[in-house]
């Protein structure tokens, strides 16, 4: 059958050549209504177009994109990406993926070479960095030094692919973070490949992906399964989405940021409930924003639910373009292209949406988010009252007022302590507490330094995260904070663990060309490093006398960030309270030292002279962050930093990796290990087969994250992963992160539901624990997992709502497949999770609506049995749960299989995605 099945194949004459492309202008002519269709709609329609070939893309595929709906419809459509982004906690074992389905393939006798990327892959090491050192001109040069010392065995992993696959490119550490690298340089807006031109577009192993959606680009994050499967020439397969139109009118107000826009669009977006769904915003206020402010917006699309929030195309996109170094030719090719095939913006379409949510610019506050959800939108106003509030509820502790509370200090024996002889101070942390009621209050003597540390301390700031850090308006503005409490003599606090992480180093040299470095350094905030940092769990360990003082005390401390996440023991696990807001906040809380403060009202502090200093007598106008943004940011800026960006430093450059096209796997390592997934994978896969008496390993509640089931960051010595490595030789102080020891499965499945801070109902301490139900004894979930593969004993997960939000995290459905869970059932999912589960063989199941664990009286006690997988299983089929108590009585219920298409079901027959593919290449080959 011939692929240009509508006869739609134009040519595009432009100055630098004639190219084809599909159009569809002559698709509106032969009388479908593309131009009512949004323009996100628009961009899969010509993916399909182009890439069909009656197998994988399918003439009904086709008509199910030109019959789009408002109400969207069940059926699942095909997105082949032009190109794949990673980063190196996710992109690390998505390599050892593909390096192990080479070994098998090499193992059956074929040639290694057919397991290759199709398309192209950019990997950015942006996730390994980590805040160890802070506050001093040497944290950026030996926070490097520390990473290469942790990684060198994961990087080496990283270069050795870099040469041994084609279509694939790795951006050295220190050079920036994923998304603001692509969309600062490289992303493309349309791509030219082999004559023909079409839409940029992208799937990533990060959820923050669609921050390039501000720039245009159709993109969103994957699992790195998912991105797997894609760059082996697989459709990613999903149905056909809801499209809400965000209308934005007026103008940001002065004194309010993007920042503030985008938390309050996340409350707007969560309370209306978009995931899965696409966002496409239009209206006036577009003309208002700059792409760096749509990208703010794009890049907390995971914090919304949605899939993408989609800017499209228009001046605005051309003018960046140009800031940004892209060629002139590049721009020009966006602009013809885009007018040419109906995806140029002009503002005056009649788009038809699912539903119009509106937002008026002019109406935005100064805003936070916390203390532990992103959409949890606070008014600065109310940010007070709110922590308040919160500490009372959630801590049962009594608010006091500092003032108060110094008042009782001294009355109770508090005193400023003599100090001692400097010798024998040098090494000395001493910790008193006082006021045994209401809220906690120690004070912290080291050295000769003495302050007082209470609940809602501010123990982390940090300016880190694309979210912010693409944006100049806002890193400008920081500096202008720091550069009047300069100028006011004031300073940050002593117990603040202060950060700078641009997102690339464009940011440094504007920066620097402001002289406005030098303003944030005074306040301690150091450049730390290019990567995620707090974002990814990756702030490093605290002083050791804050650290000593928060667990001999229990002290309630805060974090403020300028990033996109906040989940419960994500930034750092001995804070409590972590609140998202613009890094001139940032910068205003360090100095204020706390968040039960007034900043619109009350002094932010005072200066050498016992002078009140307020938050808007540091605060910078619109006219002088914009006449600074004029004079420093230009595309030679873009220039310098990018035309070196894959280059690295000395010690990438000198790292020696092998050159055979298997990769030797070493029995030793403790980061890299072959897959377990695809060893001796029979030619044929397993007839399907029912769950029967399954125990259940975890009972949940709503708002369950990937970082409460696959961790991120630090473990202890006694955590399930911690004793694995301490008998492998290990030394604690060289465990690193569980993000960086993802290409090894058997840490990784011993850090799968090990969050503290997860609280299983099975188990009466909060934590990583499990009762092993056949004799009641409470464990960690891995031992007890280890006891029911010994008994034959399938395992389920009982959880409520939103499980499986937050990152798109593929080892929270690889660790949950390996600890033995054969099914989840929950109220709802999270879209990357629930196909990372089938993606992975583990069957996602939804309760009716109207029903969950509680109304039918389930406790995670029962063992379950679960009919109609073995025969018909069809997309959403309702199949049959028993679960039966300890007394023998019997609950009766029908749940929903969430396999949401055909595809998914051959995925989940296959037990895997990537167990398909190689079966594909097996036949084939």
């Amino acid at each position: 059958m011939p692929k240009d099945i509508y006869k739609i194949k134009k040519l595009l004459n432009t100055k630098n050549g004639t190219y084809t492309y599909y159009s569809l202008t002559e698709m509106q002519n032969q009388g479908f209504d593309i131009e009512k269709m949004p323009f996100s709609i628009r961009i899969l329609l010509e993916n399909a177009l182009r890439n069909f070939d009656d197998f994988a893309i399918t003439r009904e595929n086709i008509e199910t994109l030109l019959s789009w709906k408002p109400e969207a419809s069940d059926k699942d459509i095909p997105f082949k990406p032009a190109r794949v982004l990673m980063q190196d906690f996710t992109g690390v074992p998505a390599v050892v993926d593909i390096a192990s389905l080479r070994a098998e393939i090499a193992r059956k006798g074929k040639n290694p070479d057919e397991i290759n990327p199709l398309i192209p892959v950019d990997l950015v090491i942006d996730h390994s960095v980590q805040v160890d050192y802070f506050g001093t001109e040497y944290s950026y040069d030996r926070n490097m030094d520390e990473e290469y010392k942790r990684n060198k065995e994961r990087y080496q992993f990283l270069k050795w692919a870099q040469q041994s696959f084609s279509n694939f490119s790795v951006v050295p550490p220190g050079m920036g973070i994923c998304h603001q690298v692509n969309l600062e340089y490289l992303s493309k807006g349309v791509i030219e490949r082999n004559g023909e031109v079409f839409p940029d577009t992208l799937v990533g192993t990060d959820s923050h992906t669609p921050m390039v959606n501000g720039i245009g680009v159709i993109a969103w994050g994957v699992g790195g399964i998912e991105a797997e499967a894609a760059i082996l020439g697989q459709p990613i397969y999903f149905i056909m989405p809801e499209v809400i139109g965000l209308r934005l009118t007026g103008k940001i107000p002065l004194g309010s940021t993007a920042t503030d826009m985008v938390l309050t669009i996340a409350e707007l977006l969560r309370k209306y409930g978009v995931v899965g769904k696409f966002v496409e915003v239009f209206g006036s206020g577009l003309d208002n924003l700059s792409v760096p402010d749509r990208a703010t917006i794009g890049n907390m699309s995971p914090e919304f639910g949605c899939t993408v929030t989609y800017f499209p195309i228009d001046d605005k996109t051309l003018e960046y373009m140009r800031l940004t170094n892209r060629s002139e030719d590049q721009v020009k090719l966006v602009e013809d292209y885009c007018k040419a095939n109906m995806l140029w913006r002009t503002g005056n379409e009649t788009i038809t949406y699912t539903h119009i949510l509106e937002l008026d610019l002019s109406t935005i506050e100064p805003t936070v988010a916390g203390p532990k959800r992103p959409q949890d939108k606070i008014l600065l106003k109310n940010f007070q009252s709110t922590f308040i509030d919160v500490l009372h509820q959630s801590f049962g502790r009594k608010y006091i007022k500092p003032q108060e509370q110094l008042t009782r200090w001294f009355a109770e024996g508090g005193s400023s302590l003599p100090f001692k002889a400097e010798a024998q101070m040098q090494q000395e942390t001493k910790i008193e507490q006082k006021i045994e009621d209401g809220m906690k209050i120690v004070t912290v003597t080291i050295g000769q330094e003495q302050f007082m540390l209470s609940d809602g301390a501010v123990v982390i700031a940090a300016i880190t995260s694309c979210t912010n850090t693409s944006n100049p308006y806002v890193m400008i503005g920081a500096g202008l904070v720091a550069r009047k409490a300069r100028e006011h003599g004031l300073n940050v606090k002593p117990w603040v663990k202060t950060s700078l992480a641009p997102g690339s180093k464009v940011v440094t040299d504007y920066l620097i060309k402001a002289d406005l470095l030098d303003d944030l350094q005074s306040m301690k905030f150091h450049i730390v490093g290019y990567g995620c940092t707090s974002c990814i769990g990756n702030s490093g360990p605290l002083p050791p006398h804050i650290a000593k003082a928060i667990d001999d005390h229990d002290l309630v401390m805060a974090s403020v960030l300028s990033g996109n996440r906040n989940f419960e023991a994500r930034i750092h696990p001995q804070i409590k309270m972590n609140f998202l807001m613009s890094p001139m906040l940032v910068v205003a809380y360090a100095i204020a030292g706390r968040v039960d403060i007034d900043l619109l009202n009350e002094p932010i502090s005072y200066d050498p002279n016992q002078q009140p200093v307020y938050l808007k007598d540091i605060w910078p106008s619109d006219d002088e962050i914009n006449a600074i943004m004029s004079s420093v940011l230009s595309p030679k800026q873009f220039a310098n930093s990018y035309g070196t960006i894959f280059d690295g430093n000395e010690i990438w450059q000198n790292l020696e990796v092998p050159n055979e096209k298997i990769y030797e796997w070493d029995d030793k390592s403790t980061y890299i290990k072959e897959a377990p997934f695809f060893k001796d994978l029979p030619d044929q896969p397993q007839p399907l087969k029912d769950i029967e008496n399954a125990s259940v390993l975890l009972a949940l509640g709503d708002s369950i994250t990937t970082d409460h089931i696959s961790p991120a960051g630090s473990y202890n010595e006694t955590s399930s992963a911690g004793k694995y490595l301490l008998s492998r030789g290990v030394p604690k102080e060289e465990f690193n992160s569980y993000g960086s020891r993802r290409g090894h499965d058997e840490v990784m499945v011993r850090g799968t539901f090990a969050n503290v801070r997860i609280k299983n109902k099975l188990a009466d301490k909060e934590g990583g624990y499990t009762k092993f139900m056949p004799t009641g004894e409470e464990m960690s979930i891995y031992d007890a997992s280890i006891k029911y593969k010994e008994a034959k004993t399938p395992l389920v997960v009982l959880a409520g709502k939103e499980y499986g939000s937050g990152s798109s995290r593929d080892w929270a459905a690889k660790g949950v497949f390996l600890l033995g869970v054969k099914a989840v059932l929950a109220e709802s999912y999270e879209r990357i999770h629930r196909s990372n589960l089938v993606g992975m063989g583990v069957l996602p199941m939804q309760y009716k609506n109207g029903e969950n664990a509680e109304s039918l009286g389930l406790t995670g006690k029962e063992q379950f049995t679960i009919t109609g997988i073995a025969n018909d299983i069809k997309p959403l089929k309702e199949v049959d749960v028993t679960a039966v108590n300890s007394n023998g009585e019997k609950i009766t219920f029908k749940a929903i299989a969430r396999l949401d298409s055909k595809i998914e079901v051959e995925y989940y027959r296959n037990e895997g995605i990537l167990q398909y593919v190689l079966r594909q290449f097996l036949h084939k080959a």
